[in-house]
């Protein structure tokens, strides 16, 4: 069944990123007009990457940053002028740190503030700010659906043997304070789920588990070895989902976490 978005307007954060262009193109294929924010320093150089495929005149890009809660309320006034009041969000901005993020690799006792605190200031703080903001705009008109962007990591601890080829010394560990985020995202959906339902907006989590990309071939072979369904996520894996949530089609839907993972945490 194609799902008909004509007449929403859909904000994307991080819609530079990774993942943030394939949102945008499922919600702009779907009718909708887009509202992409993403930090203004890497706007220009990457919006024709967004803008893959046209349509121009329903996306538009708008540079914030969703630490700063004044940049957040300043985009929603642009969204407004632009494109009108907001009745899709999906939080998608946040920070990963993959194996080759800084080359090295420590102890769980040995982990720095630093690079946790970041993590969770973007991932959790940010997702509860862009809320805050864009969320409560729809609560007080009565209607809109948002879309947390979580991860299999919220529920579930990375495995070790999938990261135990890499040559370094101490072995690899995936920063805990990514799953602690995506796990406060999860939460984050359930609160806001309770609190905006009287209102008319459905929150939920769409959690993901690994999607190719860059991924060195032993990762994809013993991850795709651990996944039910022998593989890991194609971005096509993940459009159907999102605009399931994102419409009409989950309308009797909010506070749940939809998982993308290929029956990954089935076992």
């Amino acid at each position: 069944m194609h799902i008909d978005l004509t007449g929403e307007v859909a904000v994307v954060t991080g819609v530079l990123g990774r993942l943030g262009p394939v949102w945008a193109r499922a919600l702009l294929d779907a009718g909708a007009r887009v509202v992409g924010l993403d930090l203004a320093e890497t706007a220009s150089r990457r919006l024709e990457e967004a803008l893959a495929g046209g349509d121009r005149e329903r996306f538009t890009l708008v540079g914030a940053d969703i630490t700063d809660r004044g940049a957040l309320d300043g985009a929603l006034r642009r969204c407004v002028s632009v494109a009108g009041a907001p009745t899709i969000l999906v939080n998608n901005a946040g920070i990963d740190q993959p194996p080759s993020a800084d080359g090295q690799s420590r102890l769980f006792g040995d982990l720095p503030d630093a690079p946790s605190a970041e993590v969770l200031e973007v991932n959790a703080l940010g997702t509860l700010r862009v809320c805050q903001v864009f969320g409560s705009h729809m609560a007080s008109r009565g209607r809109g659906s948002i879309v947390n962007i979580g991860s299999l990591y919220g529920g579930l601890a990375p495995d070790p043997r999938l990261y135990a080829h890499l040559p370094m010394d101490p072995p690899f560990l995936k920063p805990p304070a990514y799953g602690m985020s995506k796990a406060g995202v999860a939460a984050l959906s359930r609160y806001l789920a309770a609190l905006w339902g009287p209102h008319g907006v459905r929150v939920n989590t769409l959690s993901p588990g690994g999607v190719l990309g860059e991924q060195d071939e032993i990762f994809r072979e013993r991850f795709s070895a651990r996944t039910p369904l022998g593989r890991m996520a194609l971005r096509g894996d993940l459009t159907g989902p999102l605009l399931f949530l994102a419409s009409g089609m989950s309308a009797y839907v909010t506070g749940t976490e939809l998982l993308v993972d290929g029956g990954y945490g089935c076992w």
